[in-house]
């Protein structure tokens, strides 16, 4: 499944704040879900199996390493938990690094938001604006905008890379 995705990722001081917000806008709660990331070895892009509760997914992307609301290219791909999947890829490509987190997952509409407790690294939020066609863009990158103000993240607070680039 491919989409179109504008993404922000911020360091955050109080998660319980932001929580407190998607609870007053009746975001719907989709639970708390503690993910393993794999990232494997690949000439460009990134390449993840994400092992949780709730999420499970191989997930090939690219994205520029900018601060700010950006693009990322995604292709999906849903699997189960367990199996021989994460094997056959280590075997295949090796592994780069694991992530470890525990993730709050909310969405409104088209917007998919998550609160992170990243091990060894701390507390996060994304905001992950949706959609299927190009022509929504500047419609997705207004809504980053929108919730980044409400939420009170700065230019100071967000990140450029990836987790896998601060473990």
């Amino acid at each position: 499944m491919r989409v179109i995705n504008i993404e922000i990722k911020a360091k955050i001081k109080d998660p319980v704040k932001i929580r407190k917000i998607l609870e007053s806008l009746r975001a719907e709660f989709r639970g708390l879900d503690r993910q393993i990331d794999t990232y494997f070895n690949v000439l460009s892009g990134r390449l993840k199996l994400r092992e949780g509760r709730i999420e499970n997914s191989l997930i090939y992307y690219k994205r520029k390493n900018k601060k700010g609301p950006k693009e990322s290219d995604i292709l999906l791909y849903k699997t189960a938990p367990g199996g021989e999947l994460k094997e056959l890829l280590s075997s295949a490509l090796g592994v780069k690094t694991v992530v470890d987190k525990e993730r709050g997952i909310y969405f409104l509409k088209n917007v998919k938001f998550h609160i992170d407790k990243v091990k060894g690294l701390g507390s996060f939020a994304e905001i992950e604006a949706m959609g299927k066609k190009a022509s929504e863009k500047k419609k997705l990158l207004r809504q980053c905008g929108f919730y980044m103000k409400l939420f009170g993240i700065t230019g100071k607070d967000l990140l450029s890379g990836s987790y896998s680039d601060m473990v």
